[in-house]
């Protein structure tokens, strides 16, 4: 799947959008990938996470365990798990850290592949991967659906993107006259219990 098919799901369930947005890592964009405008039709992220297991097995083999960041990354998780036939789990933010809960535990030794959906800074898949290392996971990759920092996002471990993107993102004051000239709209969901 190329970076042009990612964006025609995104495209065709209305998910790519237009105007001036703050993201999750408190950076200001003028385009926002509402995701779950594309996960809300099981086809669409079917076919996604399909080909991002496809491109987690081309680049570091099996995994054994998909681990996810909740609330986001619980869909592509889930799915990208069903694919590669591995159980899918999920750490919560509990006083702002990622932790596991709800009975979850890593099997010792496991290979696990963090599975993100968009990633910007790289920040919530950092994270991730150091909650699973916490609790003794073995991270291989940091996975997601779309890496909208153009490659530039580090989450300590190996990337797999099944898209790439380089979308400018801006301080919120450094916002150019265009952006700053438009109502901010906040979609994510990291500050609504901040």
């Amino acid at each position: 799947m190329t970076n042009d098919d990612v964006l025609a799901e995104f495209k065709a369930s209305g998910a790519l959008r237009e105007g001036h947005f703050i993201l999750s890592s408190g950076l200001h964009s003028g385009v926002f990938l509402q995701k779950n405008l594309v996960f809300m039709h099981p086809d669409r992220c079917e076919r996604l996470c399909a080909a991002l297991a496809a491109k987690i097995r081309d680049q570091v083999g099996e995994v054994d365990v998909c681990v996810s960041p909740a609330v986001g990354g619980i869909i592509p998780g889930y799915e990208t798990a069903r694919q590669l036939g591995v159980p899918s789990i999920y750490v919560e933010r509990e006083g702002g850290v990622f932790k596991f809960r709800r009975a979850f535990s890593l099997p010792p030794g496991a290979r696990i592949a963090m599975v993100e959906d968009i990633v910007s800074t790289g920040l919530s898949s950092r994270e991730c991967v150091e909650a699973i290392q916490a609790a003794g996971g073995n991270v291989v990759c940091a996975a997601c659906i779309v890496d909208r920092s153009g490659g530039r996002a580090q989450s300590g471990v190996p990337m797999v993107a099944l898209a790439t993107l380089d979308v400018p993102a801006y301080a919120a004051d450094a916002l150019p006259p265009e952006l700053a000239a438009l109502p901010a709209e906040d979609p994510g969901s990291r500050r609504l219990n901040a």
